[in-house]
C-alpha cells in the first residue's frame, strides 16, 4: 500500500462490544476519544432494519459512559443524506458512530452524498472520531466484504463491493473468530492481494491513528498480508492457490504499521518492540 499522510482516528469494532467479557470498555474509549463530558456524539443506525431500537440503546449507553450530548441522525434515504441540516449536525459533532446491520445499506444510501463528503473531510482532518461496529466497521474499507459462507478458500467463498474507504488499503471482516471467517478473509485477500486483510474478533477493535493501529479489547485481530512474494492463482471454480502470504494474530497490546506492514508489541518493561516477520 502506498505510504500516505493520515490524521484520521477510526475505532473499528468487530461486533458484540455491548455484551462481551470486556463490558463496555471499547465504547468507553470511544467516548473518551471524542471528548468525554465535552463529547458531542452522533449515532447513525442506517445499517439497521430497526434503527430506532439501536439509536435508543447506543444513546443510553454513551450517556451512561459520560458523553456530554448524544443524538441520533436518521438517514434512510439519499435525500436525507444530502440535507444541509445533516451536514450542520456532523460539523458540530466530535464523534460519529455507525451501528451494525447491513453494510450495503450504508454504502448505497450514503455513498457519494453530501454526508459522505462531509464525513470524509471531517475524518481526514482529524476533526472527529469515527466509530463503527460490525456493518459499521466493514463499510470503512475501500473494498468491502458483503458476505460469503461457502467452504474452503475460493472465488465463491466471499462477496465484495465498494466501501466508503475511510481506512484505505484494507479489507475488514468482523465477528471473525466467532463465526469462523478465516477462509472468507483468505479468499478476499487472494482476490485483492494489494489489500491487507483484517479479521476483527467480537469485543475487539482497532484504533487507527495516522499510519498505525493498536488493538483493543478481549479478542484478537488477524492480519493477512499477501505481500509482494505471494504466489496466487484464482480459478473460476475450485480452490485458490495462495502461498507465501503472512498471517499475524494480534491481541490487545499489539500495534501494526499499515504502510510498512509491520507488527509490534508494547512490552511493559521494554517499551514497544517490533515483532519478527
Amino acid at each position: 500500500m502506498a505510504e500516505q499522510s493520515r490524521r484520521s482516528r477510526l475505532l473499528v469494532i468487530g461486533g458484540a462490544e455491548r455484551y462481551g467479557p470486556g463490558g463496555t470498555e471499547i465504547l468507553r474509549r470511544f467516548v473518551d476519544l471524542a471528548g468525554g463530558r465535552d463529547a458531542e456524539l452522533v449515532v447513525v443506525a442506517t445499517a439497521s432494519a430497526e434503527p430506532a431500537v439501536l439509536e435508543a440503546e447506543y444513546a443510553a449507553l454513551f450517556t451512561r459512559l459520560g458523553a456530554g450530548r448524544v443524538r441520533a441522525l436518521r438517514l434512510e434515504t439519499r435525500a436525507q443524506a444530502n440535507d444541509p441540516a445533516v451536514i450542520d449536525a456532523l460539523e458540530t459533532a466530535t464523534g460519529v458512530f455507525f451501528t451494525g446491520g447491513d453494510q450495503l445499506r450504508i454504502t448505497t444510501i450514503l455513498g457519494g452524498t453530501r454526508t459522505d463528503s462531509a464525513l470524509q473531510t471531517l475524518v481526514h482532518a482529524g476533526a472527529i472520531v469515527l466509530g463503527g461496529t460490525s456493518a459499521g466497521a466493514a463499510m470503512m474499507s475501500g473494498t468491502m466484504i458483503l458476505g460469503g459462507d461457502e467452504p474452503g478458500v475460493s472465488r465463491a467463498a466471499v462477496r465484495t463491493g465498494p466501501g466508503l474507504e475511510f481506512l484505505p488499503g484494507v479489507l475488514i471482516d468482523m465477528h471473525f473468530a466467532e463465526r469462523g471467517r478465516l477462509n472468507r478473509l483468505l479468499s478476499a485477500v487472494a482476490l485483492y492481494p494489494h489489500e491487507l486483510g483484517l479479521g476483527i474478533d467480537e469485543d475487539t477493535a482497532i484504533l487507527a491513528d495516522g499510519d498505525t493501529f493498536e488493538v483493543l479489547g478481549t479478542g484478537a485481530v488477524t492480519v493477512v498480508d499477501a505481500g509482494a512474494s505471494a504466489e496466487i492463482r484464482v480459478p473460476a471454480d475450485g480452490p485458490v492457490t495462495l502461498t507465501g502470504a503472512r498471517i499475524h494474530v494480534l491481541p490487545a497490546g499489539c500495534r501494526f504499521e499499515l504502510s510498512g506492514r509491520r507488527p509490534s508489541i508494547v512490552d511493559g518493561t521494554a517499551g514497544e518492540r517490533e515483532l519478527a516477520a
